[in-house]
């Protein structure tokens, strides 16, 4: 499946998970209620399927899948005449209380689908990579890093996987933010540091920034994975599995120092003196290095792949364990989320951070080709965030609703229609600027 239709499908899924699961909550708490639901819709536009239960509502399928709504009963809509019997299952004649429940289930529902794919993708377990560092540069050896260093601790998050750090660190990065940041030393000594990150330029944390802050993964061992026929190190006696340890006496340590060390010495002298580990005995080996043009540039090669770097950590709890772990992490993402929208807010956080439907097809089929515990993971973020925007009060979002339920409580009086009508224009220009300025920065990622 090529990259777009891929993108295209795993975005279809996303939504229609999200968004059924988010009306499902209206839907199943009107229903509590009793209210009588009319309508119950996965998508907008034209009407791909329909059919009606026993109890009338009317449940469909549309084409424009960025969204859905659930239509209830509201004697303010009605047109014609409608007994009293009927008008006892309208929306608008039940109490705050009732009302704010209807409204805010959306978003709980959200949140529990949240949980729920957390808890699974612990259950299952998320392969990842130990949070160890490559020798550290800009900001990083600034604040005293070095290579070999584990990072346990992102400010008060404890870390566990190389994923969790670098999210942790770009939630910072986006907002300009100092951060602490505990490590354990290859001698497992512990030390706090701090990452200056006050000190990044304007803008968000793309790949500039990240230059920068100047924290890289440890690189792979420089460990063979194949080695081609009639190449010097064919020739040489190298073979699959071998670990390379030296190259004319100078260490390696990993595939970084493994490709500087082979272009420095081959340029001295293409005959190098190889020192391998192969089942846990030293080989000495001699290879002569040749020169090819690789990409247009000229490059010492032996003729080996090099094995990629294993995932080595996995977050895997039981049941039972997985249960505060989903909640914590809930906890963790909520915190950087909120604080993520208030720095855009303030102005502390660049507004480029907002991502729109582009990006998050992307990232949809990206994780979905990284496994199942993966795509959980990128579920519950989205339905996270689903849930916390939706909570916010902005007129014709759930958030705004249950303002004005709020506001009827203080007054003793429902708000005005007319105030609910202006609310509504607001709110409806807030949130197309908003999806505006989303797909114009999904846009701008794409050209650059």
């Amino acid at each position: 499946m090529s990259e777009f239709f891929g993108s295209v499908w795993w975005l279809l899924v996303t939504l229609g998970l999200l968004i059924t699961f988010h009306e499902y909550g209206h839907f199943v708490v009107a229903r509590y209620c009793r209210v009588k639901v009319l309508k119950f819709s996965i998508g907008f536009g034209p009407t791909l399927w329909s059919r009606f239960d026993r109890h009338g509502t009317q449940f469909v399928i549309a084409a424009i899948p960025l969204g859905g709504f659930v239509k209830m009963l509201d004697e303010r809509e009605v047109e014609g005449v409608v007994g009293p019997e009927a008008l006892k299952g309208a929306f608008n004649r039940k109490t705050v209380g009732q009302r704010m429940a209807i409204t805010a289930a959306g978003p709980v529902f959200n949140l529990i689908f949240a949980v729920a794919a957390l808890w699974l993708m612990f259950v299952i377990g998320r392969p990842d990579y130990v949070p160890v560092i490559d020798t550290p540069k800009g900001l990083a050896a600034e604040a005293g890093l070095h290579a070999d260093d584990r990072i346990v601790a992102v400010g008060t998050q404890k870390i566990g996987s190389w994923s969790n750090a670098m999210q942790a660190v770009s939630e910072a990065a986006a907002l300009h933010q100092d951060v602490g940041i505990e490590v354990a030393g290859a001698n497992g000594s512990t030390r706090a540091v701090t990452l200056a990150l006050s000190k990044l330029p304007p803008g968000a944390p793309d790949a500039a920034a990240f230059d920068r802050i100047g924290l890289g993964i440890q690189p792979p061992l420089p460990i063979v994975d194949n080695v081609e026929a009639d190449t010097p190190a064919a020739r040489g006696g190298m073979q699959a599995g071998d670990r390379v340890t030296a190259i004319n006496d100078v260490p390696v340590r990993n595939f970084s120092d493994f490709a500087t060390t082979l272009a420095d010495q081959a340029a001295k002298n293409p005959q190098l003196q190889l020192a391998v580990d192969r089942n846990g005995a030293r080989v000495p080996l001699t290879v002569t290095a040749e020169r090819r043009t690789v990409d247009g540039k000229g490059k010492w090669v032996l003729g080996i792949m090099i094995r990629a770097k294993a995932k080595d950590a996995v977050e895997r709890f039981g049941p039972l364990q997985a249960i505060p772990a989903a909640f914590g992490e809930i906890g963790n993402q909520t915190r950087q989320t909120v604080g993520m929208l208030w720095g855009m807010v303030t102005g502390h956080a660049s507004l480029k951070n907002l991502s729109g439907v582009i990006t998050i097809a992307q990232v949809a089929n990206t994780s979905a080709q990284m496994g199942i515990a993966w795509f959980l993971t990128f579920l519950a973020a989205i339905s996270l965030s689903l849930a916390i925007l939706n909570l916010l009060p902005i007129p014709i979002l759930d958030g705004g609703h249950l303002l004005y339920y709020l506001i009827e409580i203080i007054k003793g009086s429902p708000v005005s229609e007319r105030m609910q009508i202006a609310g509504q224009y607001v709110g409806l220009t807030l949130l197309v600027a908003m999806m505006g300025l989303a797909f114009y920065n999904d846009i701008l990622r794409i050209a650059s």
